[in-house]
């Protein structure tokens, strides 16, 4: 079997139920994504015994599942099931899920000392040297209070938004204004007479630096940032 596919698994009515799925987007189905089950499926068939190639009966498959639908019995599968992964395949489960928790670790907390994001190679450092367990199955929002409570052991952290003031010149405003709408939420806004446009932005602590980098390159420099405040 190409290491691109795996087995999904599931005891059911005391009989094994198996399915062949595309490695990558189960994990991420598993992980809470929206992946089409037709994507995730290799072939339409549900097995016994797929090294044996032993395929289910239908009538059991009415019986056990309700309906003898490919796709609908997949699902059920791979949701209450597990993945049979090799551990390559596990390990790069795994860093990609650490590579999620450090990107939204570095775009969402501060050090509390300074106010300041932290960098993503430091996040890194934290999680090894804390020895954080990772769920590679779980959201990174289902798992991130439990991270950040274990990380806070050797790297002082919060999760917080920052408060930002931008001043746009008004021949900047065109193309200013839906790519800072894009990196958080206008709190307030206002025009002066020549066209100048005053926001206040609502962004994730992690992002001010993102912030003030985008307007210098938007304005030419020409831009004006203040960070107000983190909450």
């Amino acid at each position: 079997m190409s290491k691109k596919l795996t087995v999904a698994r599931l005891e059911k009515g005391g009989k094994r139920f198996e399915i062949i799925v595309h490695v990558d987007k189960a994990w991420r189905y598993k992980s809470g994504e929206k992946v089409d089950i037709g994507d995730i499926l290799e072939g339409e068939f549900i097995y016994y015994d797929v090294k044996r190639g032993l395929k289910a009966s239908e009538a059991e498959l009415r019986k056990l599942f309700g309906t003898s639908d490919p796709y609908k019995v997949a699902e059920i599968i791979l949701s209450r099931g597990e993945l049979l992964l090799t551990s390559e395949q596990r390990r790069e489960l795994m860093e990609k899920k650490k590579r999620q928790i450090i990107e939204f670790l570095s775009r969402n907390a501060i050090d509390p000392r300074t106010n300041l994001p932290i960098p993503p190679k430091r996040i890194e450092l934290a999680l090894e040297q804390a020895k954080v367990g990772v769920d590679p199955y779980k959201p990174v929002e289902a798992q991130i209070n439990d991270i950040i409570k274990a990380l806070r052991l050797v790297l002082p952290m919060k999760i917080a938004r920052a408060e930002i003031a931008v001043k746009i010149p008004p021949q900047y405003v065109g193309r200013a204004y839906p790519a800072l709408s894009k990196l958080g939420r206008i709190v307030r806004e206002a025009y002066m007479k020549d066209g100048t446009w005053l926001a206040q932005l609502e962004v994730p602590a992690g992002m001010q630096n993102v912030v003030v980098e985008k307007v210098a390159s938007l304005t030419r420099g020409e831009g004006e940032v203040k960070i107000l405040g983190t909450k």
